[in-house]
């Protein structure tokens, strides 16, 4: 019985520190103290460490020799792989998820995507990227593959904390997106080939990597491979 109150305690201290994170509350190169955190929490240390053990295996937290428990620095390489990833699995998650979708599913998505429409006249980077995850979970949640779905949603937890905002350094990209978003919706809506929808929403993904790419890169970008 200790062993499952630890465990639980452990998810606990997980939750709660990964939202943080992606909160930006604790901001890339933030020292994680586990006695703090477990004061915090009221409870013991040990349920805390198996929480930032779990977090360095997602990448969110390192270990520096006599320092501790950090929260990672953020690096183009790690947001290029995370998008790179989830164009993948997203794509997959969607396409598994089409057939299950309601009218009610599609036009609460189109509710979504009609939202952001609104934004692009006062541009708010951050609120769009809520809105536009707020979209794709409506497009992927009935996913019936509750493993894929756990990996989708730990690429946009990294993606949180790697860039509050990829918009913010594109701007004209999310003109496209909402575009695009509206393109998926039809081939899901018409019954399109599941292998269809899926590279519709791979595409989608990887123009948005290519377009930052291409801003803050284009060296690289000239060498991205084609997803």
């Amino acid at each position: 019985m200790a062993d499952l109150d630890t465990q639980s305690k452990s998810q606990r201290a997980y939750h709660w520190i990964k939202e943080r994170i992606a909160r930006q509350e604790f901001t890339p190169g933030y020292r994680l103290v586990l006695s703090s955190i477990a004061t915090d929490l009221d409870m013991s240390v040990v349920p805390v460490r198996e929480a930032i053990r779990q977090l360095e295996a997602e990448g969110l937290v390192m270990f520096e020799r006599n320092v501790g428990a950090r929260v990672s620095m953020v690096d183009d390489s790690q947001y290029r792989h995370s998008m790179q990833a989830l164009s993948i699995l997203e794509g997959a998650a969607t396409a598994l998820a089409a057939r299950r979708l309601t009218p009610d599913d599609i036009r609460n998505a189109r509710r979504i995507n009609d939202l952001m429409i609104e934004t692009l006249g006062h541009f708010d980077p951050r609120a769009f990227t809520a809105l536009n995850q707020e979209f794709h979970a409506a497009l992927f949640m009935k996913c019936a593959n509750p493993r894929m779905l756990e990996l989708v949603n730990a690429e946009w937890a990294r993606l949180g904390h790697l860039r509050d905002s990829t918009f913010s350094f594109v701007p004209g990209r999310a003109q496209e997106s909402v575009h695009e978003h509206e393109n998926i919706l039809q081939l899901i809506e018409s019954g399109a080939p599941l292998g269809e929808i899926e590279k519709a929403a791979r595409r989608h993904r990887s123009a948005t990597l290519d377009a930052y790419m291409i801003h803050e890169h284009p060296d690289e970008a000239l060498g991205l491979p084609a997803f």
